[in-house]
């Protein structure tokens, strides 16, 4: 374990929570786009789609020094990195409303004709995600500053 491992980790959860904040605010932008610009076979608008982000460990980055340490050693990980952003499978709502321009102009499954698919977001779970986004980012700074301190420590220490 280097001196900047917990600065390297902590920064990319802070960069995995700057995303997932950005997602939470493009879901709430979104809230009422009923049209996306793209269509069902039927020609009916889709609406926009909750988006997540998946985070996953980030592998050790591998400097020419650890290829050459003891093969029995196991690698942690260093932090964590987003390994996809999916969208919600959930189902939209709907609401009838038969003169609206992205009312289901054909019918299809689960879409009656006059129904307007609205997006699969829900504002009280955003903001809840938004909340705990927010105090995750909260506490990899805290642990972030922790990590410079003790780092400034040893420094100091080294000075004599």
């Amino acid at each position: 374990m280097g001196l900047f491992t917990g600065i390297n980790t902590s920064t990319s959860a802070l960069t995995a929570q700057r995303l997932r904040l950005d997602l939470i605010a493009n879901n709430i932008a979104n809230l009422n786009t009923t049209n996306t610009g793209q269509t069902t076979p039927a020609g009916n608008p889709i609406p926009y789609s909750r988006q997540m982000a998946i985070f996953t460990t980030r592998p050790p980055e591998k400097n020419f020094v650890s290829l050459f340490k003891d093969a029995r050693q196991t690698l942690n990980s260093e932090g964590v990195q987003v390994k996809k952003i999916v969208e919600s499978d959930a189902p939209y709502r709907l609401e009838y409303d038969p003169n609206s321009p992205d009312a289901a102009k054909e019918e299809e499954l689960g879409v009656p004709v006059g129904y307007v698919r609205y997006p699969n977001v829900n504002i009280v779970e955003e903001m809840m995600d938004m909340i705990s986004a927010s105090r995750s980012y909260e506490a990899n700074v805290t642990a972030l500053n922790a990590s410079k301190a003790m780092a400034m420590k040893a420094l100091e220490i080294g000075r004599g």
